[in-house]
């Protein structure tokens, strides 16, 4: 397993594409980014290249204002399918072979239904299109808590939707910060999900921050990621509670967990 860090939460003293070298200093293997901004892409790519830290990730883009995605959202269809047209074209330039689909927050009004009808149209059809390119496409369930109203929430939505697809280019993204909050054992839901875990992110729960500063047993969960199999990139996705480089003590002991 890699160890990258996500550098739209992390490093976020210094601008972004600065990020990347910010990130290899600190001895990560590589970066993942949320929402690049189209105008950074150019210069993101080079940058890579440059420093030799690969960009795993990033997420299909996810709507206007305060959107968390918009998959799952009834009457936007055009806009996602824009937004998928977006995120392969940047994937390509940047050398991403994975991408995350955020199911979104529908409006309260809207008919659950119509709104899972809307999401496999659209998971199927990212799911298509980056598969033409080579890219692996997840879902990501989002505990409620920290995201209130979004539709795939928990271990079983996410499996349900997978299942209820079933396409070969559509995998979970499993984030141990949101799974150690909507699962009653983490272990157990890591082993669950088993071969669908496309990718996975961590931050220490409650509280989204360093390993150490919650509640999760992180060796127990990388000892259960590694039964199932999984030998792709491990995320750091969390707010530091400081500035970045001030925080990495627990990197050391991580990274002797994944081996």
């Amino acid at each position: 397993m890699r160890l990258i860090s996500n550098i739209s939460m992390m490093f976020t003293e210094v601008p972004v594409v600065d990020r990347l070298a910010a990130a290899r200093a600190a001895g990560f293997d590589g970066v993942e980014i949320q929402f690049p901004d189209p105008g950074d892409i150019a210069a993101l790519a080079a940058e890579s290249r440059r420093t030799a830290m690969p960009i795993a990730l990033i997420n299909v883009p996810r709507g206007p204002g305060d959107a968390v995605g918009l998959a799952s959202l009834p009457g936007q269809e055009q806009a996602y399918r824009a937004a998928v047209a977006d995120c392969a074209r940047n994937v390509e330039v940047l050398g991403v072979r994975k991408v995350n689909v955020l199911a979104g927050r529908p409006p309260a009004d809207a008919d659950p239904a119509d709104c899972a009808r809307v999401l496999r149209q659209n998971l199927i059809h990212a799911a298509d299109v980056m598969q033409e390119i080579g890219v692996r496409v997840m879902v990501e369930p989002v505990n409620r808590g920290d995201v209130p109203g979004f539709f795939i929430s928990g271990l079983a939505a996410g499996l349900g939707v997978l299942s209820d697809i079933g396409h070969p280019n559509l995998f979970l993204q499993f984030d141990l910060y949101h799974m150690a909050i909507t699962e009653p054992d983490l272990c157990a839901a890591i082993a669950e999900a088993g071969p669908r875990i496309g990718h996975v992110q961590f931050a220490d729960a409650p509280g989204r921050h360093e390993p150490g500063t919650g509640d999760i047993d992180f060796a127990a969960a990388l000892d259960a990621l590694r039964a199932t199999g999984y030998d792709g990139e491990v995320s750091a996705e969390y707010n530091p509670k400081t500035e970045t480089p001030a925080g990495l003590d627990w990197m050391p002991r991580f990274r002797k967990l994944l081996r």
